[in-house]
């Protein structure tokens, strides 16, 4: 097959596409440095530090024994337990294969080839490839000066051509959050024709007085919907399960374009089972807002500038030249000690240290205290 002939398989803009590159993991970084996997921290990828909870590990043993058979494709108790908990109806509901299955299931539904998409500068990186891959135009907009989203100039932003507009609160990779009234009076700014997803991955980490009612917006608004993960809070992030929750009129296009199967059996148990544990949400909430007062406190101590979180993560600058950031990773891969280089984000002098186990955390901080001294 010629150069020729290769470039004119599969479309331009998906040939244009730089695929997603997540954390390192423990055994690459072990391979590669000839590391002892057993004694490498990741803060890397935003995983629960606690794993998975023992009741979601009982229930997958249960549904173990019936793998020979296909999912529910459905998803029906896994559905209708969100719909009780959320008190929404059932048919807003869909399931996806990680909350990334979501966005860009959206982004397929909505956005074609020549259309428009809003996001902000220094959020997901799903958000550009999604738009990509449907060969939609990609509208970057400037952060705010503290590195969150500008609404304002998102609004301003919306053309004749605008399909989609991704709002991620918290934001990752920043931490930034928006207040919901903030996020309500832009909705109400937005054309109707126009689909808003707010992407809430890290919601359950937001505290008491940052807590807002998104799914109120979607009662009220056709063109919302609302996008969460159990990966984070709830420990599953290596089962892949996320869901949407928007009206009839968005969810039947979801569930026309995703796979029949989408999210496999284990994976639909586990989530019922964490669910409904209250207890393991709690404990994950303390044990974050108390590693996110260890790491903090040391940058402070070690007087390096950091972004005011929401996430489990914070994002700290670890100098002033473009370089900081992949030589201060490097070095802490050397020690053992796997963290998220955002230089692709356009903050190539920054890290994102994901929270961890109290103990994770100080092996951190001393490698970066030993690092930058």
């Amino acid at each position: 097959m010629t150069k020729d002939q290769e470039s004119s398989i599969g479309l331009s803009y998906v040939r244009a596409i730089a695929p997603y590159v997540g954390g390192k993991p423990i055994s690459e970084v072990a391979r590669e440095l000839g590391l002892d996997e057993s004694k490498i921290v990741k803060l890397a990828s935003n995983e629960n530090p606690l794993g998975m909870p023992d009741s979601a590990k009982k229930a997958m043993a249960k549904a173990a024994e019936d793998l020979g058979r296909y999912p529910d494709s459905n998803g029906f108790d896994l559905k209708n337990a969100l719909a009780n908990k959320l008190q929404v109806p059932f048919e807003w509901v869909t399931l996806g294969n990680g909350s990334n299955d979501i966005l860009e299931l959206t982004a397929r539904a909505v956005a074609h080839e020549g259309d428009e998409v809003i996001f902000s500068k220094h959020a997901f990186a799903v958000y550009p490839l999604a738009t990509q891959a449907v060969g939609a135009v990609a509208v970057e907009v400037p952060a705010t000066a503290d590195y969150g989203h500008d609404l304002a100039a998102m609004i301003k932003a919306i053309t004749p051509k605008t399909r989609l507009i991704f709002v991620a609160n918290p934001n990752n990779p920043t931490g930034t959050f928006l207040k919901g009234a903030d996020i309500e009076a832009f909705i109400k700014q937005v054309p109707s024709h126009v689909v808003v997803v707010i992407d809430e991955a890290y919601n359950e980490f937001l505290t008491p007085e940052q807590q807002y009612d998104a799914l109120a917006w979607v009662r009220l608004f056709p063109n919302v919907v609302v996008s969460r993960s159990f990966s984070k809070a709830y420990g599953l992030a290596g089962l892949r399960i996320g869901y949407g929750i928007a009206q009839t009129n968005v969810t039947d296009l979801l569930n026309r374009i995703r796979q029949p199967f989408n999210v496999n059996s284990l994976a639909q148990a586990a989530a019922i089972a964490a669910l409904a544990d209250k207890e393991f949400l709690k404990k994950c909430y303390d044990i974050n807002r108390a590693g996110y007062k260890q790491l903090t406190e040391a940058f402070d101590q070690m007087g390096l500038r950091y972004l005011p979180s929401s996430g489990n993560f914070v994002l700290v600058k670890v100098g002033d030249e473009p370089t900081a950031g992949a030589k201060i990773n490097l070095e802490l891969l050397k020690a053992g000690i796997i963290v998220r280089p955002v230089g692709n984000y356009g903050l190539p002098e920054w890290l994102r240290i994901s929270i961890g186990l109290p103990e994770e955390n100080e092996a951190f901080i001393a490698a970066l205290k030993k690092i930058l001294n």
